[in-house]
Order: structure tokens, then C-alpha cells, then sequence
């Protein structure tokens, strides 16, 4: 009775060795590409921005002249004007390696690059702390905003897109077809995301969307 046994461990153990096999010449390949590709990075010459699409801050259609009494808001909002007023280039760059960046401007322009993503990641996290404040405190048009246009740069801070729809669903006094109109643009946005947070974003708004004759009062939990 024994036999059997030893046949199908044997043959368990086989099968073990051949998938081993296989993963290990698939992990060779995956990183034999990769040093391919940064060896080709790293001898990129120095190409144009021209292409490179950046986020323009538009000063005059945000409620900067609106009073905070939340010091975190206040402090957000100025973030913003800063960078507004200095002008300085910022672009979305999330979900790109420095690889790609190399790849596609030159490694001559890494440290540029760099710089611009930074000054996004810093714009979308002030105009998310702006928008909660001004939500906070029922400011829900200037929040709504402010939120709005962090959205359209493609930012991937989930808690934003909570805050949206909490406002169209419970505080902007929209009918349900605007507010199913305004989510579903939200996941429009979402769906050409290139995050990890873009299933979860989208997902969330699937969810969120009410069903015919209905509204959601749902609330909505806010975090990065």
C-alpha cells in the first residue's frame, strides 16, 4: 500500500522542481530586462520637455480669499498660492520608474524630473488638506473646488475622491442624475490612473454610485 504514496510524492516532487525551474528562469528574464533597460536608460541623450504635460495651478479659480480658522488648512492653502505664485513646473509622474524617465527625456534630465514630481506630490497633498478644511467647515462649494481640481491632475489620494462624493451625494443639494453624472466623471479620471490606488479609487466609486430612485447617505471615511 506504500507504493502509491511514494508514486505520487515522487511525482509531487517533480512537479515542485519543474515549477521551481520555470520561476527561477522567468525571475532571470524579468531582471535581465530590467538591466537591459537601465543600461539603455543611463546612456539616453538629453531630449526635450516640450512633450512633458504639466499642471498649471489656475489662481484665479481658487477660493484663496476664503478665511480658514483650521491653522492645517490655512497652512495647505498658502502651500499652494507658493507654488502658484513662484510658477514652478510641476507634472504627474506617478506610476513612472526613474528608468522610464531616463528612457524617455535622458538621464541628463532625471534631476529636473524629479523636481517636478515632487512639487506635484506637495501640490495634491495641500489642495486635499485645503479641500478637508474647507468641508470641515461647511464651506462645501469652495471645497468641492479645490478638491475637483486636484482630481483633474490625476492625483490618486483616495481620501479625495471620498470627499467628492460625500459632497455630491449629501451637500452640494444636487438632483441624483447630476450627482450620478459628477461620480461617474470622477471614475472616468480614475480609470486612467497608473497607481496601485486606482482599483481601490475605482472601486469605491462603482460602489458609490446609487441605483435608480435612490440616494446614498452614506458617509465616508477620509485617508490617504
Amino acid at each position: 500500500m506504500a507504493f502509491p504514496f511514494f508514486t505520487i510524492a515522487l511525482i509531487l516532487i517533480i512537479l515542485f522542481q519543474v515549477r521551481t525551474h520555470q520561476v527561477n528562469i522567468k525571475e532571470k528574464e524579468i531582471d535581465r530586462d530590467f538591466w537591459k533597460r537601465e543600461h539603455d536608460a543611463n546612456f539616453t541623450r538629453k531630449k526635450s520637455l516640450d512633450s512633458l504635460s504639466l499642471v498649471h495651478i489656475p489662481a484665479d479659480r481658487l477660493p484663496f480669499s476664503v478665511p480658514l480658522t483650521d491653522p492645517a488648512a490655512t497652512e495647505a492653502a498658502n502651500t499652494v498660492q507658493d507654488l502658484a505664485d513662484r510658477e514652478v513646473k510641476i507634472a504627474n509622474l506617478t506610476g513612472l520608474t526613474n528608468t522610464d524617465l531616463k528612457l524617455e527625456w535622458g538621464t541628463a534630465n532625471l534631476p529636473a524630473l524629479t523636481e517636478f514630481d515632487d512639487n506635484y506630490t506637495t501640490l495634491v497633498k495641500a489642495l486635499h488638506a485645503w479641500g478637508k478644511g474647507l468641508f470641515d467647515a461647511g464651506l462645501y462649494k469652495e471645497a468641492a473646488e479645490v478638491l475637483e481640481f486636484s482630481v483633474s491632475t490625476r492625483s490618486d489620494i483616495r481620501a479625495t475622491y471620498e470627499l467628492l462624493v460625500d459632497l455630491y451625494q449629501t451637500k452640494l443639494g444636487l438632483s441624483l442624475t447630476e450627482s450620478r453624472r459628477k461620480i461617474a466623471a470622477l471614475e472616468q479620471i480614475a480609470s486612467q490612473l497608473s497607481t496601485l490606488n486606482k482599483n481601490q479609487i475605482l472601486r469605491f466609486l462603482q460602489e458609490a454610485l446609487p441605483a435608480d430612485g435612490q440616494r446614498s447617505c452614506k458617509k465616508h471615511s477620509s485617508h490617504f
